[in-house]
C-alpha cells in the first residue's frame, strides 16, 4: 500500500440529521485502498471568537451554561455571523452582547474546528476594552461577565475547561503574552 497521502473520492453526501440550524451529513468516500467508508460530518457555518482584554490586561470571559458539556463554563466571547455582517462587525456585536465590553478589534487568523466539521473560525483579539453596557441576555443565552488576570487565564487554558482553547493561545501569542 502507498504511503503517500491522497485526497479521498467523495461518492455521496446526504443530510442525516437537521435541527435548529445544525446539520449532520453522512458522506461516503472511496479510500485510497479502494474500500468505501462512511463518515458523519458536522455541517456548520463560519464562527467568530475573540480574546478580549481590558486596559488593565484582564481577560474578558462570558460565564454561561452550555448543553454540550452540561455545565456552567467560562468562554471567550463569540458566535456566528449574521446576514450582511462582516466577521469584524459580528465579533464586535458578540463581544458587546455577551459581556457589555467594546474595544479595538483585530483579526489574528482562521482556524479549523475539528477534523469532522466544516466550521472555520475567525480568531480575533480585542484590546483596550471598556465596559459600556450590561450583557444582552436572551432566553437561551444568559451570560455573566468574568474578568481574569492573564496568569489565571493561562491556568484556565492549561486546564482544558474552556471552549475555544486555540483562540486563547493564538490571541496570547499574537499579543506577545504567552
Amino acid at each position: 500500500m502507498s504511503t503517500k497521502v491522497k485526497k479521498w473520492k467523495e461518492l455521496s453526501r446526504e443530510i442525516a440529521f437537521q435541527k435548529y440550524g445544525r446539520k449532520i451529513e453522512k458522506v461516503i468516500y472511496r479510500l485510497p485502498d479502494g474500500t468505501e467508508s462512511d463518515f458523519y460530518i458536522k455541517k456548520e457555518g463560519p464562527a467568530i471568537c475573540v480574546l478580549a482584554l481590558t486596559k488593565n490586561n484582564e481577560v474578558i470571559l462570558a460565564k454561561q451554561f452550555r448543553p454540550g458539556p452540561n455545565e456552567i463554563i467560562l468562554e471567550l466571547p463569540g458566535g456566528g455571523t449574521e446576514k450582511g455582517e462582516t466577521p469584524e462587525q459580528a465579533i464586535e456585536r458578540e463581544l458587546l452582547e455577551e459581556t457589555g465590553y467594546r474595544g479595538k478589534v483585530k483579526l489574528v487568523t482562521e482556524s479549523l474546528d475539528c477534523a469532522y466539521s466544516t466550521m472555520r473560525r475567525k480568531c480575533f483579539v480585542a484590546t483596550d476594552c471598556e465596559k459600556i453596557s450590561e450583557p444582552q441576555n436572551t432566553s437561551s443565552e444568559i451570560c455573566e461577565t468574568v474578568l481574569l488576570s492573564l496568569d489565571k487565564f493561562r491556568e484556565l487554558l492549561r486546564s482544558g475547561k474552556i471552549t475555544d482553547v486555540e483562540v486563547g493561545y493564538l490571541g496570547l501569542d499574537y499579543l506577545g503574552l504567552l
